[in-house]
């Protein structure tokens, strides 16, 4: 999850409720334990909820304000042709059909679990920034991270990668599927990214090893798979650029 991802979640949170053994709200809090700038705007928010919460509290209702409202309430009994027997076995065929009509139309969208939308999510949300749960230059220690967090940790890496240093990494969700990120750093605020699931989370993931190439954004995403993961390298610059960091050197 991504701060902003979970910032729309948290705009729905209310303290002191069920919400707080939910899981979804549980990971979004905690991303804003990591992200101060996220941490800073949810403080505000909770401050700003309170504050109207308040405003209503000292709002005070009128003495003897129900009694009143019924007192004044004189219901006009009106008889209606559609009160017949036979209108309103007509009326509740409509209705059943109209409920039905509801139901199959507010049906929601089968969600896009294959290969493609996940590597579009991984890639676009790259583009706009992800927080790390770790940040360190040393590619054991974010190995060792994610292992500790039951993510994916026993992936290759091509040679190439294993020569850049670490910018830090993060145990990602698709679909309550773990993922693992591992951030490359290519200097001059340049960075690669490296994403490994599980096959078995990703049915229609490359069968190959050679590596298929898009352009996604300002990013190009390599996508192969080996042994039981699927990987996907994005990064700056066009296909032979990114290859160069994929094959042996």
């Amino acid at each position: 999850m991504d701060s902003r991802q979970a910032k729309e979640i948290l705009m729905r949170y209310r303290p002191g409720t069920t919400d707080d053994g939910d899981p979804e709200f549980t990971e979004a809090l905690e991303q804003a334990k990591r992200d101060r700038e996220l941490g800073r705007w949810f403080e505000q928010h909770r401050a700003f909820q309170s504050t109207v919460a308040d405003r209503f509290k000292g709002i005070a209702v009128p003495q003897h304000l129900r009694e009143k409202i019924l007192a004044e309430y004189n219901p006009a009994r009106i008889i209606v042709w559609w009160q017949r027997p036979v209108f309103q076995a007509l009326a509740s065929a409509a209705a059943i059909v109209l409920l039905f009509g509801l139901v199959y139309f507010k049906l929601p969208a089968r969600e896009d679990k294959s290969f493609a939308a996940f590597r579009n999510r991984v890639v676009r949300n790259a583009q706009r920034g992800y927080a790390m749960d770790i940040t360190t230059t040393n590619l054991s220690e974010i190995r060792q991270y994610l292992a500790a967090h039951q993510a994916d940790a026993d992936y290759v890496l091509p040679a190439p990668l294993e020569k850049l240093p670490g910018d830090g990494g993060a145990m990602l969700r698709w679909h309550n599927r773990k993922v693992s990120m591992v951030c490359f750093d290519l200097g001059n605020h340049n960075d690669l990214y490296l994403f490994v699931a599980n096959r078995s989370d990703l049915p229609d993931a490359p069968a190959a090893t050679e590596p298929q190439f898009t352009r996604i954004g300002k990013l190009t995403a390599a996508s192969w798979s080996q042994g039981d993961k699927a990987y996907i390298l994005a990064g700056p610059g066009d296909e032979q650029f990114v290859r160069g960091y994929l094959a042996p050197r």
